[in-house]
């Protein structure tokens, strides 16, 4: 009798333990039909109402779950699946698997976003491709840009107020490796993307203002980091042609065909151009790509990737309004055609993530560049030296290493989850005859006025951390980056080695409330800086070597409705004295305290399952702090940008867009007695695939306005004239152009 009594206890007590079963850690990965991993999938139980996100190896680990809980998982681009738990989903992993569908906004819902400001990228990207890497900076909400040596000089960045030159204001990387060059020979913070081939970008995750513990230096206006695919869905090539003697080829090739845990592939590129000028810029660019993934059984990820660009190019410079005006030359026309340059770079990235225990996850890049740069121009003609001109040569070698390595830890603080971030990383740059040179044609060099070795090294550590009380995160961090800047000045007699160091901690506070499912708001606040040339922190003996930026954003996102999205900020930001060194002058000038306020608002709607409108604006306004009032604008700060358009998806075969851009009139120098005019510029593509031939067509400035891509305030003398005169000099925008394609996808 007692031993029936106490197997029926057992039976009991095994009963229970099955149908209510403690609470426990699920861990899954998310694929797509093709077996590759998902990342920023949404897993949410809707009994015990926990939740997470998948990994970029597609692996994720859900908390309070039991058998009996029914799992959702959802991804903007894919059929939501739920999942009611059993024993065998508790005692294995589990596995699920998406079915890719057409993208639907009302299916978005803020709060299951990862990033829900990045978020609005991928959805510019999936309605509206890209395939120039002008289009891939554009995909920027409220980033502008311009070219003005003959399209292979770095483009010139537009963001919340900032002329950004090349890159000073904001930090851009591609897979973790960083796109800016410090202590460049032309300027600091130097962004040629033009090794990135458009067609391999997957995301791009960004962010404005100086609100991020990951970003160091460069991050005061934003950062954007692009990550390009693990795997080509199809191979394809690519012809297009179009007027200007232009040409595009481009080949993307699956190297392993779908083989299960890797995948691997190549992509080319080639592009020539001559411009619409009357002296041709004889431009080519040569672009390689390839990488290759792999998954281990416990879906760590493994990433080995390698690039090379080379690019060569004529321009026929800025050029002075008077000249244009009084009919001398036409618009594109040159005083100097022999302007130009050649430049290359060649990347190695070795990217890798595991999970260390269920926990925690490492995610680490090593990375290796050599960047070759040759740059001439002519910016003043023969204000300098009335008989040879004032042609300037800019030229450096440089060897980049680095490395970047993040952990991630989750845990809960009594009942509040917690999530941890801390990171460390290094980079190291080396370059080798730095040099400004007055320079006659492209051959002969008239006089050294810079030559020298670089040697600057960033080490940095940061810590984040993310408090979820329900609604509401709170986000506290803390990043320190430290320096060393050497400088060989091979222009002294004697050997001389010149050094600094200095160290910068920047904190940053953020606040997050998910006051519904489609409202975030939040508060971000914080630090941070960009260094100043190596030659600089030594011209100036240590002063000023990292000024800071102090920044604050009060903004929301939100799904008014089931077919729009609207997000909007209002900002502020203030930068501290800097002195800024004048790679085409080689000298120091120090710019004194500045500030900017403004505000950002971007839509995005869609009407319906094949078209889809965006628009971002940005209304700013930038001052200096320590100059007299109507003396204190900001030379070519935009005060009003916006841009956006129409897309086509998938209407009976076809695709395409209409979209266009503005800048208002702003100032280009300091009084805004010179002008800056403003532009409006509308693009049209067109396509229509016939099976897996696709036919298209593009036309750039389809109304054929007469603008200005860049332009400078600037003090020039030509050689017929007695006085130097300053006033607007500018590079002509794009006319009326053309250009067919055809591709197959196999």
């Amino acid at each position: 009798m007692k031993n029936s009594k106490f197997a029926l206890f057992l039976l009991v007590i095994a009963f229970f333990n099955n149908s209510f079963s403690f609470s426990q850690q699920i861990k899954g990965i998310v694929k797509n039909e093709l077996e590759q991993p998902l990342d920023a999938a949404y897993i949410y139980n809707l009994n015990s109402k926990s939740h997470a996100h998948s990994s970029e190896n597609g692996v994720f680990i859900i908390d309070n779950t039991k058998i009996g809980d029914s799992i959702r998982i959802g991804l903007l681009g894919y059929k939501n699946k739920t999942i009611l738990l059993d024993e065998q989903h508790i005692n294995s992993k589990l596995i699920v698997i998406l079915e890719e569908k057409l993208f639907q906004l009302d299916e978005m819902v803020i709060r299951e976003e990862l990033n829900a400001l990045s978020t609005i990228t991928r959805l510019d990207l999936q309605t509206s491709p890209v395939n120039s890497s002008q289009e891939v900076l554009r995909k920027v909400p409220g980033l502008i840009i311009g070219q003005h040596a003959g399209g292979g000089k770095a483009e010139q960045l537009f963001l919340r107020g900032f002329d950004i030159d090349h890159g000073t204001d904001v930090s851009i990387s591609v897979d973790g490796m960083p796109v800016n060059m410090v202590s460049h020979a032309h300027g600091q913070g130097y962004s040629d993307l033009h090794f990135l081939i458009p067609e391999t970008v997957n995301k791009i995750d960004f962010g404005k203002g100086p609100y991020y513990a990951k970003q160091g230096d460069f991050n005061t206006a934003g950062y954007v980091d692009f990550s390009t695919k693990d795997y080509l869905k199809e191979s394809q090539v690519l012809f297009s042609v179009g007027q200007f003697n232009s040409l595009r080829t481009l080949g993307m090739f699956d190297l392993l065909e779908k083989t299960k845990n890797q995948n691997a592939y190549m992509a080319v590129e080639y592009l020539s151009n001559d411009g619409p000028f009357e002296s041709p810029q004889n431009f080519n660019r040569l672009n390689l790509f390839g990488k290759y993934v792999m998954f281990s059984p416990e879906n760590d990820k493994l990433s080995l990737s390698a690039s090379h660009f080379t690019s060569r190019w004529d321009a026929s410079g800025q050029i002075p309004q008077r000249e244009v005006d009084n009919g001398n030359i036409s618009r594109f026309g040159a005083i100097d055609d022999t302007e130009g340059g050649t430049t290359q770079r060649t990347n190695f990235n070795v990217e890798y993530s595991k999970y260390v225990s269920n926990n925690t996850t490492l995610k680490t890049n090593a990375f290796y560049s050599h960047y070759e740069f040759e740059l001439y121009s002519n910016f003043t003609f023969f204000l300098e030296d009335p008989i040879n001109g004032d042609q300037i040569k800019q030229k450096e070698n440089r060897d980049i290493f680095g490395l970047n390595s993040n952990l991630t830890y989750n845990t809960y603080l009594g009942n509040t989850a917690v999530t941890l971030n801390s990171g460390l990383g290094f980079r190291h740059d080396i370059t080798k005859d730095t040099e400004l040179s007055k320079t006659l044609n492209r051959k002969t060099t008239l006089e050294n006025i810079q030559l020298g070795d670089i040697n600057q090294t960033n080490v940095n550590a940061y810590v984040n951390a993310e408090f979820e009380f329900g609604k509401l995160t709170i986000s506290p961090s803390l990043r320190l980056d430290y320096f060393k800047f050497l400088y060989n000045d091979k222009l002294q007699t004697n050997y001389t080695l010149l050094s600094e160091s200095k160290s910068i901690v920047s904190p940053k506070l953020n606040f997050f409330f998910n006051a519904k499912d489609n409202l975030q708001l939040y508060l971000k606040s914080g630090v941070g800086f960009h260094s100043n040339d190596t030659r600089v922190v030594l011209s100036n003996q240590g002063k000023d070597i990292l000024p800071k930026a102090y920044g604050l954003d009060f903004g929301n996102i939100w799904k008014p409705s089931s077919k729009l999205v609207i997000n909007s900020a209002v900002w502020y930001l203030f930068l501290e004295q800097e002195f800024v060194y004048v790679g085409d002058a080689g000298i120091v000038e120090p710019s004194g305290k500045t500030e900017r306020y403004g505000l950002d608002l971007g839509l995005r709607y869609q009407f319906n399952n094949w078209l889809f409108f965006d628009s971002d604006a940005t209304l700013t306004k930038a001052r200096s702090v320590d100059d007299l009032d109507g003396q204190n604008y900001i030379p070519l700060a935009p005060d009003f940008t916006i841009a956006g358009g129409l897309s086509v998806n998938n209407l009976n075969n076809f695709s395409g867009g209409l979209r266009y851009r503005y800048i208002d009139d702003r100032p280009a120098n300091e009084d805004n007695s010179i002008v800056a005019e403003g532009y409006f510029v509308t693009d049209i593509n067109l396509n229509y695939s016939i099976g897996n031939v696709t036919l298209g067509m593009v036309v750039e400035n389809l109304f054929d306005v007469a603008w200005n891509e860049t332009q400078f305030a600037t003090e020039s003398r030509l050689q017929n004239e007695t006085q130097p005169v300053e006033e607007i000099h500018f590079t002509p925008g794009t006319p009326f152009y053309i250009k067919g394609m055809l591709s197959y996808k196999f």
